[in-house]
């Protein structure tokens, strides 16, 4: 249940904060006081798209954050995956908009925009204004039938998808197979070529990074063997030399070191460098003795290095690439050698996949055609219930011959409602009102099934007035005996149907224009339904028949409670 709603910096809202309740919230105010800035302020905080024009101009950010209550399991488990803290049982999703950025959080760990949308998506439905306006898309009709039916669809739907894309992958295969029988013998010649090119040159793990350590020493031989015939006189020439001073220092000390036993320390670690310098010389002369190439051996390195680059140059930056190029092509070579039992083998395999794909098509069909029915019969029961006198409502399910990843079902919405008149599809003949009066029964059904804690219904009275919009407002209670609904509407009946009444104003000051809310005390209630009832003027009979709907709205709450 959605506890707390706070807003700062956002379009006409300074900052606002607001205190939801249980049962049936009901927001209302003057055209223009900024309602419609309460739902996208909601709509912000869950993840969804924000246009930068709604910050206030003079501010550097804007801030929503909404408050739930969390118990239900499906929410919490995601949270849990997600590693998100939960304490006393609530859950805090807020989202900081400041130029091009945007921060979302959930009980403050930093989250992803899709994140925040996935989680919301559990804990609070949001029917905006012209919603109702895509029940003349036939495809949201579809949408509407499977999330009735997703207990019992969904897990078929996921293995339908599954095999859908694995059928268009070998469809993409046959289709690129099916090349002339030139072009095959084309690139059956070139791969041939191909291997052999790589086959012949007998590749060995590592020799091409041995072959470039043992180039570039060749290359560079006369610029070491230089430089060590340097080192070599420094360290042991027959002149002055680093092994001719310190063996003269050795013998200096062994001289005196009789004198003092404190001496003998500093003798011996002069003897070991003595020792190590000349085993340093014995080693250096062994490297220099080795270091002269033939020609022919720097002549081999240099072409077998060469031909390595050209094989990586075409195959591959590596010996391994070039091996995992020589396996791939090969496999090639083989469906080109023995192509028509490649072809046969691919065919047999992809009419296999799409006749189980077919059957779980078949499936989803009749899990469908089955839930379709169940549907209709609860629809009728709904808008009955929403003063539909005579209302007939089917839900026609028709195969197609075109497969998608969801089936091949058509699937739309008959009505009439009026007797006598046929069943006609729902875009066709419903009004406005009456696609309203549709959205909202179906939003009742479909609450039922996934049981969301939180609906939000954005102006659900488009087009509706006298009897029709009292039936509503009852409807909408008793919806809200269940879960916490928040409705903002412009109709007297529904407003008189709250358990809790908010007000939304918009006032001019300091030069500026901000809107607030608050929530209405008893007296404040009638005048704000008297002003809904009234005109330019609110007279004592108006405030009268303000209290006389509140009165029969609080009877009728009564008697389903």
């Amino acid at each position: 249940m959605l506890l707390h709603l706070h807003v700062k910096n956002l379009a006409l809202i300074r900052e606002t904060e607001i205190d939801f309740t249980e049962g049936l919230n009901i927001l209302t105010g003057e055209t223009g006081a900024g309602k419609s800035i309460i739902i996208g302020s909601m709509t912000m905080a869950l993840g969804g798209k924000v246009s930068r024009e709604m910050l206030r101009e003079d501010a550097d950010h804007a801030l929503v954050e909404l408050v739930f209550s969390v118990d239900h399991p499906e929410v919490l488990h995601k949270l849990e995956e997600l590693e998100i803290p939960i304490e006393d049982g609530q859950l805090i999703l807020s989202r900081k908009i400041s130029g091009s950025r945007s921060i979302c959080r959930l009980n403050g760990e930093t989250v992803s925009a899709s994140v925040l949308k996935d989680i919301s998506s559990l804990l609070i439905d949001i029917h905006g204004q012209h919603e109702h306006q895509s029940l003349l898309n036939k495809k949201k009709h579809l949408e509407i039938l499977d999330a009735y039916a997703q207990e019992e669809i969904r897990p078929i739907q996921q293995g339908l998808s599954e095999k859908y894309q694995i059928c268009q992958k070998l469809k993409k295969e046959l289709e690129q197979a099916s090349t002339d029988v030139n072009a095959r013998m084309r690139e059956q010649s070139l791969l041939e070529f191909e291997l052999s090119e790589i086959e012949n040159a007998n590749l060995k793990d590592g020799e091409d990074e041995e072959l470039e350590i043992s180039y570039r020493k060749m290359v560079n031989s006369k610029k070491i063997l230089e430089a060590l015939i340097t080192v070599q006189m420094l360290c042991s020439g027959e002149d002055v030399s680093a092994a001719d001073q310190i063996g003269r220092a050795c013998r200096e000390f062994l001289s005196v070191s009789r004198y003092d036993d404190d001496l003998q320390g500093l003798c011996d670690q002069l003897q070991e460098i003595d020792s190590m310098l000349s085993d340093f010389g014995r080693e250096l002369s062994d490297y220099m003795n080795g270091l002269e190439f033939s020609e022919q051996d720097f002549r081999e390195t240099e072409e077998r290095l060469n031909l390595l680059n050209h094989l990586k140059a075409k195959y591959g930056s590596s010996v391994d690439e070039i091996r995992a190029y020589q396996e791939e092509k090969q496999k090639r070579l083989d469906i080109l050698a023995n192509f028509e039992q490649y072809m046969q083998e691919l065919r047999q395999k992809y009419d296999h996949e799409m006749k189980e794909c077919t059957l779980l098509c078949q499936q989803v069909h009749d899990i469908r055609v089955k839930a379709s029915e169940k549907l209709a019969e609860v629809m009728r029961t709904q808008l009955a219930e929403l003063n539909f006198l005579d209302v007939q409502f089917e839900i026609c399910v028709e195969e197609t011959e075109h497969l998608t990843a969801n089936g091949y079902d058509d699937v739309e919405f008959l009505i009439s409602t009026n007797p006598g008149e046929p069943l006609k599809p729902l875009g066709k003949v419903a009004s406005g009102g009456e696609l309203s009066r549709v959205m909202l029964a179906i939003k009742t059904v479909l609450a039922d099934q996934d049981a969301i804690d939180t609906v939000i219904f954005d102006e659900i009275d488009t087009g509706i007035s006298g009897r029709t919009a009292q039936r509503i407002s009852e409807k909408l209670a008793l919806i809200g005996k269940s879960r916490q609904v928040i409705c903002i509407t412009h109709l007297a009946q529904l407003a008189s149907m709250a358990d809790s009444h908010y007000c939304i104003e918009k006032q001019a000051m300091g030069g500026s224009t901000m809107t607030n809310i608050r929530r209405l005390g008893d007296n404040e209630i009638v005048e704000e339904l008297a002003r809904i009832l009234g005109g330019a003027e609110i007279t004592d009979t108006v405030r009268e028949n303000a209290q006389e709907m509140k009165r029969l709205a609080h009877h009728f709450k009564t008697t389903i409670s």
